[in-house]
């Protein structure tokens, strides 16, 4: 096993599945077999960040009228809305998850106290992270990037629907050539590499975090903590 404390980020486009909006039951479900796969029989320490844009993106509703930073919060609302069935589901498969936010609400989630989580996950509990980082104006990417060095996580591993980072759109350019490892100065430097926000790239290469660009497909998640060349390496 390569990682023993890994954070695991996913989009909220993902949990909208095949849908394309709201929550998809069967993603979420098999997502969370996947997790407590690996947290019951590889031991793995498992935290999670989630996002929100499969119900609201706060930077589109801030267009048309309503204010960037109250469309911001409204977006983080929506994560804790995804770590709500996220870690229902995980609970009723019998993985013992705890959910933390960021932004208070305490009727359905622990505020986000570092020395809490790291506890939850000594003990096995995948801690689910919503309410990006509690502050307008930045992304659940930078959240993820915060929230692994906070935790000590060894690698921020970000779940995405294609399989690695190119230099180009894949989806637009068959010429596009998928990179095996790059580092975080390279993503930096060229806008057509999309690893993860400026922000968030930029504080991982201050602190030497990798981040794992990989397909969120069965076995993947395994492959990827066990150290297989799945994805993208970014450090």
């Amino acid at each position: 096993m390569k990682f023993k404390r890994v954070l695991l980020k996913l989009s909220g486009e993902q949990f909208a599945g095949s849908r394309g909006y709201g929550i998809d039951a069967k993603f979420v479900s098999d997502l969370a077999q996947e997790l407590k796969d690996l947290s019951k029989n590889s031991g793995v320490q498992v935290a999670v960040v989630v996002g929100g844009g499969n119900i609201m993106r706060g930077a589109s509703i801030a267009d048309h009228g309503v204010e960037r930073a109250t469309g911001d919060y409204m977006g983080m609302l929506a994560t804790i809305i995804n770590g709500m069935a996220l870690t229902d589901t995980l609970e009723s498969l019998g993985q013992p998850a705890r959910l933390q936010s960021s932004l208070r609400v305490d009727s359905v989630a622990e505020p986000f106290i570092r020395r809490r989580a790291m506890r939850h996950m000594e003990k096995g509990r995948v801690v689910v992270l919503a309410g990006g980082t509690g502050n307008p104006f930045f992304t659940t990417d930078t959240a993820a990037v915060k929230s692994a060095l906070e935790l000590n996580c060894e690698v921020v591993l970000k779940a995405t629907k294609v399989d690695g980072v190119y230099d180009k759109d894949p989806a637009k350019h068959k010429s596009a050539k998928k990179y095996g490892s790059l580092t975080h100065a390279e993503a930096l430097q060229n806008q057509e590499i999309n690893v993860m926000d400026n922000a968030a790239v930029a504080l991982a290469m201050d602190n030497r975090l990798p981040i794992i660009v990989f397909e969120l497909k069965p076995g993947n998640l395994q492959k990827v903590v066990n150290g297989e060349a799945i994805g993208t390496n970014v450090s």
